[in-house]
């Protein structure tokens, strides 16, 4: 096992209620104090990805049939997932899944069960010192919340877990552009501050591949490309399936682009 990966996915395949495959012999890997991003459109297969290492593809009827899920060296796919969690593995779920009835604070001292034994005031002034707008409504009720402080609130409760590896749902769904440029780039932060490893599934591949060291693209279940984010951002089918250009510059619709050729992949 290379030190420099801190997490690897060969040729996984993943099947629900035992009948409907989503993924088919996905291979990834993340190195250590990489962010990496997982690009792809509506029901790619980039969230089951996401399960499949954390484990709750175990709350969802699904399962890991063929390949493998490494972390750290250790065999971790099929985990119940809270073994997961305690290796370190954090995912932020799609949506911000907060608890409404319960404060900001109390919402972000969740997040140190999944670590016992962590410095709560010490972990919750770095979360304040990423977004102190928490702190300014850190009495206030989660279910009061905006969207954008909600999407704060959620990655702020994962940091509170001191995550090895980070893993991120679409961050910038249903935000006003500006505030996705903004969590996007304390996503930066934290990577380039803390060390965290985070593997991120995004379909604003410009936001994405603009903090990213490499990334992949998935299509029906399979990668169908990987590059530097400098390679993704300057490939012409990139540009014109998620980024929304042609190779001429003028705007395309989805539908007008072609799609990738499937290829094997063989690490």
């Amino acid at each position: 096992m290379d030190n420099d990966i801190r997490l690897r996915l060969n040729n996984v395949s993943v099947v629900y209620s035992n009948v409907i495959q989503v993924l088919r012999g996905v291979s990834l890997s993340v190195g250590k104090g990489q962010i990496v991003s997982l690009l792809g459109s509506n029901g790619a297969g980039k969230s089951t990805t996401l399960k499949s290492i954390s484990g709750l593809l175990n709350t969802e009827n699904g399962k890991v049939t063929e390949g493998l899920i490494e972390f750290n060296g250790t065999t971790i796919h099929n985990l119940p997932p809270e073994k997961i969690t305690r290796k370190g593995i954090i995912q932020v779920l799609e949506g911000r899944k907060e608890f409404k009835q319960l404060t900001i604070e109390e919402n972000l001292r969740v997040g140190t069960s999944a670590r016992p034994g962590r410095r709560f005031q010490k972990d919750l002034g770095l979360v304040y010192n990423y977004f102190p707008r928490l702190e300014e409504r850190k009495k206030s009720l989660a279910g009061f919340c905006s969207g954008g402080e909600l999407q704060m609130l959620v990655i702020g409760r994962a940091m509170m877990a001191n995550p090895s590896l980070l893993l991120l749902d679409e961050p910038s769904l249903g935000l006003a552009p500006l505030l996705m440029k903004d969590i996007f780039q304390i996503i930066k932060k934290i990577n380039q501050e803390q060390g965290t490893t985070i593997l991120i599934v995004e379909q604003n591949a410009n936001l994405a591949l603009q903090i990213a060291n490499y990334g992949y693209v998935m299509e029906d279940g399979n990668i169908v490309m990987e590059g530097s984010a400098k390679e993704l951002k300057e490939n012409p089918d990139v540009k014109e399936t998620y980024l929304g250009h042609s190779s001429s510059g003028e705007l395309r619709s989805f539908r007008e682009v072609k799609t990738y050729r499937r290829r094997k992949r063989w690490l």
